[in-house]
């Protein structure tokens, strides 16, 4: 099926949904949207078969939001996604994509957070709920009725859910929906679980398939550092210290994030503007002007405000927030590595934003390296390097020019021409940190990057089948399952199924060592028993996980 592609107006779409797509900078739909968006807004059941970072999430997202009815306080849309961090991304875009329309509400349902407030929610009446497979079936056991009112379902990324197995979790939740509902699936591969799936559950289902296009960034040299949220600021300052940059945007969601963060850059000495869709076009002009002539150095922007800029001298882009998808990130750090020249892109992630890393990285075919945050030696350093490159000029003639009244005034003052250039030191730095100890005091306390998402390489072999397990983690225990490699099991299958059954942080796991005939995981030792209890009818690729504790005797 082929779709001329004229902009989202032309694809039916409602005009609040279209207004809030103006205010994100989106403008052309991507290949998935403009197929799948007239066959969902249709009512027709269908299949997507499309890699993540191809746009798919708007592709359901947007024609499900224009089908939804604010005034009916009940959940229309049930999306399953297969893991909490998916979920709370697909439930980030449907906020987004709806800011226009009120009373509209988004429930994201997962493990790992208080069922309470995710029940009270869906009783409240918010029409959309996005769902892991798990956490879902815990809230149909308290209450069958939840989903009676559902008539757009959603499958995304179905073949990941059957690998993490969720295949009888998704059984009890179609049959506690209405049979009259759309039913969407989308999925990167069509193995013949999948196909049985559609078969039973969708009705004459319409095959849409998208390759993915890698795009390439070749010209600008990447880098990511974890971050927490709050300390977002903190981090971006630390970071300029040390980076050589000639002239830098730096790229926000939001308006307001746009005026905070150039007013915290300007409170440190930086030429820095906010650019965003509330300035006027003689304003937006006058500092995209400054950007090029150099009266500005930072410019802090939203993607749509930053549409069509194009300023040769910028050297560096830092997204400060994530970019909402893939296609976002590539145009935005094509604002550097203009014309032949090279170019820096940095890129700030949040422990919750990991996934989207790693969709970029598949998408660009590029490998975002991690960078971590400059130390207060390497600050310190960055800093008197700045100092000697400002003042190296003036020596030359400064004798010549200023020598007699130096004299003057050592002379008046009483004091060595080293105390007055001392003190004129002190007064041209204003008060600035320069020894290490008075940078490491004052610099804020970011750490070195979040917590490091756990290993997931399966470590198998029948010669290493008998080897001790590797030394266990203080408060954790080793437990055993008994599928292993050879069930085609690989460790994130594992750290899914757990993260989702049984409610916990991925930190809370520790090492995964997947063997030939099993399999070992490190669980904390705190309240180990409840949860083995939780997860006792978890499955995994169709198959028991029976986790139990291992004594190594």
């Amino acid at each position: 099926m082929t779709q001329e592609i004229g902009g989202f107006a032309a694809l039916g779409l409602h005009p609040n949904i279209l207004a809030a797509l103006t205010a994100v900078g989106y403008e052309e739909p991507s290949p998935i949207q403009a197929q799948a968006i007239p066959v969902i807004l249709a009512g027709q059941d269908m299949i997507g078969q499309a890699q993540t970072g191809t746009g798919k999430t708007a592709a359901f997202a947007l024609p499900l939001l224009s089908k939804i009815d604010p005034a009916k306080r009940e959940p229309q849309a049930l999306i399953l996604a297969p893991t909490r961090e998916l979920a709370l991304q697909v439930a980030t875009a449907f906020e987004t994509y709806s800011k226009q329309m009120p009373g509209l509400n988004v429930v994201a349902v997962y493990g790992g957070a208080p069922m309470g407030p995710q029940l009270k929610a869906i009783r409240q009446g918010a029409q959309v709920i996005v769902a892991t497979p798990g956490r879902l079936v815990d809230h149909l056991r308290r209450d069958e009725k939840v989903l009676s009112t559902i008539q757009y379902l959603v499958l995304d990324e179905a073949d990941e859910m059957l690998k993490l197995g969720f295949m009888d979790d998704l059984e009890v939740i179609f049959q506690a929906m209405p049979e009259s509902r759309q039913s969407v699936l989308f999925s990167a591969t069509l193995p013949h679980s999948i196909r049985a799936i559609a078969e039973k559950h969708l009705r004459n289902p319409q095959h849409i398939k998208i390759a993915s296009k890698t795009q390439t960034v070749t010209a600008i040299e990447q880098a990511h550092l974890m971050v927490h949220a709050d300390q977002k600021h903190a981090a971006v300052l630390r970071l300029l210290e040390v980076e050589e940059f000639d002239a830098l945007i730096a790229f926000v969601r939001t308006k307001q994030a746009t005026l905070d963060l150039a007013s915290a850059l300007e409170a440190k000495g930086y030429k820095a503007a906010a650019l965003n869709g509330d300035i006027a076009q003689n304003q937006r002009e006058r500092v995209i002007e400054s950007l090029k002539d150099g009266r500005l150095d930072i410019v802090v922007a939203t993607d749509v405000a930053a549409r069509g800029l194009d300023v040769p001298r910028i050297t560096h882009v830092m997204n400060v927030d994530m970019p909402y998808d893939p296609e976002s990130y590539v145009h935005r750090i094509g604002r550097t590595g203009r014309a032949g020249r090279t170019g820096r892109a940095l890129l700030l992630v949040t422990p919750r934003e990991r996934r989207m890393l790693q969709v970029i990285e598949r998408v660009t075919g590029q490998k975002v390296g991690e960078v971590k945050l400059p130390n207060g030696q390497q600050v310190l350093d960055a800093r008197i390097k700045k100092l000697t490159t400002s003042l190296a000029p003036l020596v030359a003639d400064a004798e010549a020019s200023h020598g007699e009244l130096l004299d003057r005034l050592t002379a008046d003052i009483g004091c060595s021409p080293r105390a007055l250039a001392a003190a004129l030191l002190r007064k041209a730095t204003n008060g600035q940190a320069l020894t290490l100890a008075e940078v490491e005091r004052e610099q804020p306390l970011v750490p070195n990057g979040a917590p490091r998402e756990r290993s997931e390489r399966s470590e198998r072999g029948d010669s290493r089948e008998r080897r001790a397990p590797m030394p266990l983690g203080e408060g954790r225990a080793r437990c055993r399952t008994a599928l292993g490699a050879r069930d085609g099991i690989a460790a994130k299958n594992l750290l899914g199924a757990i993260l989702n059954e049984g409610g916990l942080a991925r930190e809370a796991i520790g090492r995964i060592q997947v063997r030939e005939s099993f399999s070992l995981v490190e669980l904390p030792e705190d309240g180990l028993e409840r949860l083995l209890s939780k997860l006792k009818d978890t499955r995994v690729g169709g198959k028991p996980l029976k986790l139990r504790r291992y004594r190594e005797d």
